[in-house]
């Protein structure tokens, strides 16, 4: 007969049976439970900071990379103004040097652009296969024409091989409904004149001019022969292949947009070089600035912290791991590195009045001795020299920036995948399946102990309610038989 007490009931013993297992299950289950929860709070703490820290050196990085950009350059040692940005714009390297000059753009450096003989077929005309020969400063680019090719198949063939090379073709078609083949060319200067030879049809000599009004069957240049640049420099003749312009006044590249207004003699643009005092002076801040904010995030990382009582400490994500401390390192050994540039007079940044703040460890900067050092003659392009080197290697920005490189990427010697960062979170995942697996088994546990002490006691409360039964029976008899024997 199946017992009627059920699991938690005592009926039989008048015991809290429930109450006995969970106390009884809690108290084996408390100790690996205690360690599964901390190893959770601290696993979890460990992946937030991995992220936060990854994070904080990836903007680190993009300020160096932004500090240390060659299209629009933080740490220029001279600033060049073009009195007239529409006719020339101008920028100046650390090799500049203070002055103004009068230029005067006389012509535009122009590339080749030739035309092919009419089609009257249009862009449909039947183009002959072969290999098609494009020759232009002694080099022959060769395009394939395959069979059943047509004008415009032939210029999607051309734009297809030749863009790498600067070469570009397109249809141009008059009211007729005959087309012409137009291939142009990114290289300017005079002698880059193109000729195109090997398909009957399409043979065009580019240093001949089709000249205003061409016949159906000319071909030839278009709008003039390939020239050269053509400028004066404070009445100094000076010609370029290119429109922009290096090297003519050293330190300075200019950029030429149109000629100068007027006719000769054309109205002159005024171009200014001066010192970059005022503009390095900001980026020096905003270096110090892009230092301390990844100062500050992995000093926040690795600091344990009192609680809310002032007792106990808290610790950080980071704290008392060699990880943070080597980062620093590697950051802070570039700083107090000299300059890699042999004999500069720029060597360390506390030239500059960067220093090293002895409670914090962040950076500080005194601006007034950065002025005096910037009132020294050519300082400010042996800053810029500092900041962005001599080279894409060996400027402080792009050393900063190496220095954080193991942390986020893969390592040098191209045996490991990852960078530290992401190899510390690959151990702290498996950490967390590792822990999932854990609480699994002791919930398992648990549940198989609680069954197994819930029928034990289930066991002994119905054997008591049996003993009690009993116990009852008997007293019930003796009690019957005593009555009986004092009724005689």
């Amino acid at each position: 007969m199946a017992s009627p007490i059920l699991p938690g009931s005592g009926l039989g013993s008048g015991l809290d049976i429930g109450a006995i297992v969970t106390a009884l299950v809690n108290a084996d289950k408390s100790p690996k439970q205690t360690q599964i929860d901390n190893a959770t709070k601290t696993n979890t703490l460990k992946i937030s900071g991995i992220g936060t820290l990854k994070s904080a050196l990836t903007a680190f990085q993009t300020a160096m990379t932004n500090l240390g950009s060659k299209t629009n350059p933080a740490f220029a040692g001279y600033t060049a103004t073009s009195g007239t940005p529409a006719v020339l714009g101008v920028s100046a390297d650390n090799t500049a040097v203070s002055g103004t000059y009068s230029v005067v753009v006389n012509k535009l450096a122009t590339g080749s652009k030739i035309a092919s003989a009419s089609f009257a077929g249009g862009a449909a005309s039947a183009i002959p296969s072969g290999t098609l020969k494009i020759s232009q400063n002694g080099t022959d680019y060769n395009v394939t024409i395959p069979a059943n090719a047509t004008l415009q198949s032939t210029r999607d063939a051309i734009n297809s091989a030749q863009a790498v090379n600067g070469i570009s073709a397109n249809i141009v078609t008059d009211s007729t409904g005959a087309s012409r083949l137009v291939i142009s060319s990114s290289k300017t200067g005079a002698g880059s004149d193109m000729k195109v030879s090997g398909i009957a049809g399409l043979e065009i000599d580019g240093t001949q001019t089709m000249g205003a009004n061409p016949a159906a069957g000319a071909s030839g240049a278009v709008n003039g022969l390939a020239q050269d640049a053509s400028l004066t420099i404070d009445g100094l003749a000076v010609t370029s292949k290119s429109n922009t312009v290096t090297g003519a006044i050293s330190g300075l590249t200019m950029n030429l947009t149109t000629v100068s207004a007027g006719t000769p003699p054309s109205t002159p643009v005024t171009v200014t070089v001066d010192g970059n005092t005022k503009g390095l002076q900001t980026s020096v801040q905003a270096f110090v600035d892009a230092y301390n904010t990844l100062k500050s995030t992995i000093d926040t990382l690795s600091k344990a912290t009192p609680d809310e009582d002032g007792k106990l400490t808290v610790q950080a994500a980071f704290t008392g791991d060699s990880l943070a401390r080597s980062l620093v390192a590697d950051i802070r050994g570039q700083i107090t590195a000299p300059s890699a540039t042999a004999g500069s007079p720029m060597a360390y940044l506390s030239q500059l009045g960067v220093m090293t703040d002895r409670t914090t460890g962040n950076l500080t900067f005194d601006t007034a001795a950065f002025n005096k050092t910037m009132a020294t003659p050519g300082m400010s392009g042996k800053v810029q020299e500092m900041f962005t080197g001599t080279n894409d290697t060996n400027g402080l920005l792009a050393r900063m920036s190496k220095a954080v490189d193991p942390y986020l990427k893969a390592s040098a010697d191209g045996k490991t995948t990852s960078g530290l960062l992401d190899q510390r979170l690959t151990i702290l995942n498996n950490n967390t399946r590792n822990i999932t697996s854990q609480q699994l088994a002791l919930d398992l546990r648990v549940a198989n102990l609680t069954k197994t002490l819930t029928a034990k006691y289930n066991a002994m409360d119905l054997l008591v309610g049996q003993m009690k039964a009993t116990a009852s029976n008997i007293t019930s008899f003796f009690s019957s038989l005593n009555a009986q024997q004092s009724a005689k």
